[in-house]
């Protein structure tokens, strides 16, 4: 049984002198989601980057823990799954091949074909697989960052602004995901969305903490 845990405390990011965002403290466990809410340019994405291990906070602590003992940041970002705008993939390789790029990437253990057709089959790829990603909408490259978040079977699952270019089957099938997640791990999303606060039990109000 999974038991992630993050604990935060007085989390504060500046940039060039200003603050975006000061002392922002909270803990979620397996089971909790938490929405991370705020107006555009607010530092929502800033505040997940952090929490991914992407940047550093100017000041305050989080730890993340593994059944109680305390764990590297290495170690977390083998159990997280992050989708979000700034993921970047690669337009002349297929899904598929990306997959098998990413998975490479991710996983300790050596992730099967089959594995990676049922990911497209979940997101709706499964018959474009085989075509390079530059031929894909904006909406299917939603999909597939969707797909490549699960590869690792994530214990922490993070959503940037999951909806967006997503039609109502990306929509609805996202919002299964997330549901499941909960069932065995950590959700949390950074949105504005009415309907994506109501996947969260626990809310984060960036504009509270400038």
């Amino acid at each position: 049984m999974p038991d992630l845990s993050i604990h935060t405390k007085d989390l504060t990011k500046k940039y060039s002198g200003k603050t975006i965002f000061k002392g922002i403290s909270f803990e979620l466990s397996a089971g909790d989601s938490a929405v991370i809410v705020g107006r555009n340019g607010s530092g929502k994405s800033t505040l997940m980057k952090i929490i991914a291990g992407i940047i550093s906070p100017s000041s305050g602590s989080m730890k993340f823990k593994n059944s109680g003992n305390e764990i590297e940041m290495n170690e977390v970002k083998k159990k997280l799954g992050f989708v979000s705008p700034y993921l970047n993939l690669y337009d002349e390789l297929s899904a598929i091949e990306n997959l098998r790029l990413f998975s490479g990437l991710k996983s300790d253990r050596e992730v099967n074909d089959g594995e990676l057709m049922n990911l497209l089959e979940l997101t709706g790829l499964a018959d474009r697989r085989n075509d390079e990603v530059k031929t894909y909408s904006s909406g299917m490259k939603q999909k597939l960052k969707i797909s490549f978040a699960l590869l690792n079977e994530p214990e922490l699952l993070m959503l940037d602004e999951p909806r967006s270019n997503l039609d109502r089957s990306g929509i609805e099938t996202m919002e299964r995901i997330a549901e499941k997640q909960k069932d065995k791990g950590i959700l949390i999303i950074a949105t504005n969305d009415e309907d994506d606060l109501k996947l969260c039990s626990k809310r984060i109000n960036i504009e509270e903490h400038k």
